[in-house]
């Protein structure tokens, strides 16, 4: 008899949870996603500081968080590697933001030292940061097994000082003039990759698994300092890191994608970003862990041998 109220009381257990799993999960996509814009309960980023800094700002979603957040009225701060596309992203944001102010600096954060991030702390002294985006980052040129890759431990060390440092040591510049003024926005684009172990992709998916777990560590950390953390995970988003040239629903295009996860800002500390997004991630939270590994390796296994035939073709 006892045996049945323990069985009972498991299947209960598990209802509860399925529940709540399925609630918090409906919350995401209803709430976040479509009810939280229309309900004015998006936060007013101007309100927590003049100037918005935005790494990777020249290319695919970091340039659509420089040019969203200039409309939203700041002042925006563009970091990337190449001095010509920072100049024509501002040059951009200027043309189509009107009164606000547009720094650029050129710094490539694959080779930086901790002596010549001296350079940004210089450039941004002075400046009321209300807002970080850490976008930048590198992935694979094209899905492959972790020993056949051209290059390997250049393409590794690059990946880890791009992905995991420039956003840990951009937070330590920035964070502190933060939690002085108890507020400030901390940004990090991680990726739906940093959710569950991804094959031939597998230093890129551990690298976004840092940035996931370092946020989380410091939304606990910082709790109380009125600073808010934000990990975004974006699925597949049409920018030339992902290859994909045409926008689709379930690929947006990342002017609407930064717009919308924006949205969510201060709503959720860990988003996929967008509608289509939180759609795709709830279907795929109902899969087995080892079944979406499967399936993941089978498609990327396909991605990489159509990639190697196009590359053998134009030779």
């Amino acid at each position: 008899m006892s045996g049945c109220c323990c069985i009972s009381t498991l299947g209960y257990a598990a209802l509860i949870f399925l529940l709540y799993k399925t609630f918090k999960t409906l919350r995401s996509i209803v709430y976040a996603h479509v009810l939280a814009k229309r309900l004015g309960h998006t936060i007013n980023f101007a309100g927590y500081g003049k100037w918005a800094v935005v790494t990777g700002s020249t290319d695919g979603i970091g340039k659509g968080y420089a040019k969203e957040l200039a409309r939203r009225g700041m002042n925006v701060f563009l970091i990337s590697r190449t001095q010509s596309k920072l100049d024509e992203t501002a040059k951009e944001i200027k043309a189509s933001s009107n009164n606000v102010e547009v720094k650029t600096l050129a710094f490539d954060f694959g080779s930086a030292t901790l002596q010549s991030y001296e350079t940004i702390k210089s450039a941004l002294s002075g400046l009321e940061v209300g807002v970080l985006v850490n976008n930048v980052g590198i992935a694979n040129d094209c899905p492959d097994y972790f020993l056949q890759h051209q290059g390997a431990e250049k393409l590794w060390k690059n990946m880890i000082d791009i992905n995991c440092f420039a956003a840990t040591e951009m937070t330590y510049i920035v964070l502190p003039q933060m939690v002085q003024r108890h507020k400030g926005v901390v940004i990090n684009v991680s990726s739906a990759a940093g959710f569950v172990p991804t094959p031939l992709f597998s230093v890129y998916s551990a690298t976004k698994t840092f940035v996931n777990f370092f946020t989380r560590g410091l939304i606990s950390e910082y709790s109380d300092s009125g600073v808010i953390f934000q990990c975004v995970h974006p699925y597949y988003v049409a920018t030339k890191m992902s290859k994909i040239k045409r926008p689709s629903f379930f690929a947006p295009d990342p002017n609407y994608y930064a717009n919308s996860a924006l949205n969510t800002v201060g709503i959720e500390s860990q988003t996929v970003g967008c509608l289509s997004h939180a759609i795709q991630h709830a279907l795929l939270q109902f899969l087995p862990t080892c079944v979406y590994i499967y399936l993941a390796k089978k498609q990327l296994i396909d991605v990489r041998e159509k990639y190697l035939a196009k590359a053998a073709k134009s030779q």
